[in-house]
């Protein structure tokens, strides 16, 4: 194997895998891990305590793919070069590639960490939410719920609290959740 075509063969990897990870939403792809040290982007897995950019590893699939691909390419395009001393290629491609992936690294983490924190329990909890009936609770069966949470709209399995039918598009007001389940109430009955 040359030179060139390992550089060339750095590259193509790097640029598919950094491919590979935007499309699978950054945390799906191969350099999915539960570690701490894995890089967070808003819509991926929810963060757990508040995180930000200083307690980001460096070292993470977005800059580890990014490294691969700069490394690759300066060193294919520096080992075309006539007169090229190998060792100074691998050298600049080295350093390269370190330069590639803080800026990469810089720019998620001034651009992209800056306005995450993570949500609250007080923020995401259900009971007082008010939602729709979108598919009918009857007979104590479960039906379906949908409502609108901090900008979001979600949905959640509901019954009945008190065992009455709720027709569909019906408002209701959650009173409680229990094991992936909302009991709710006509939200007519607690308008004054």
């Amino acid at each position: 194997m040359t030179w060139s075509l390992f550089y060339l063969c750095c590259f193509c990897v790097g640029l598919v895998l950094c491919v590979v990870l935007a499309v699978s939403g950054g945390g799906h792809g191969p350099f999915h891990t539960h570690s701490p040290l894995r890089f967070h982007v808003p819509g991926m897995r929810p963060a757990v305590g508040h995180q930000h950019a200083a307690s980001t590893s460096v070292f993470n699939g977005f800059t580890l793919t990014a490294f691969l691909c700069w490394f690759g390419g300066a060193g294919y395009l520096l080992q075309r070069h006539p007169g090229m001393v190998t060792w100074v290629t691998l050298l600049l491609a080295l350093l390269s590639g370190v330069v590639g992936a803080n800026l990469i690294f810089w720019f998620l983490s001034k651009f992209l960490l800056s306005h995450e924190r993570a949500l609250t329990a007080e923020e995401t909890a259900i009971p007082g939410v008010i939602g729709r009936v979108s598919g009918p609770l009857s007979n104590g069966r479960t039906g379906e719920i949908l409502y609108t949470q901090l900008g979001v709209r979600r949905s959640c399995p509901a019954r009945s609290a008190d065992g009455t039918s709720i027709d569909r598009d019906a408002e209701v007001l959650v009173l409680r959740y229990d094991k992936g389940i909302a009991y709710v109430r006509l939200w007519h009955e607690f308008e004054m």
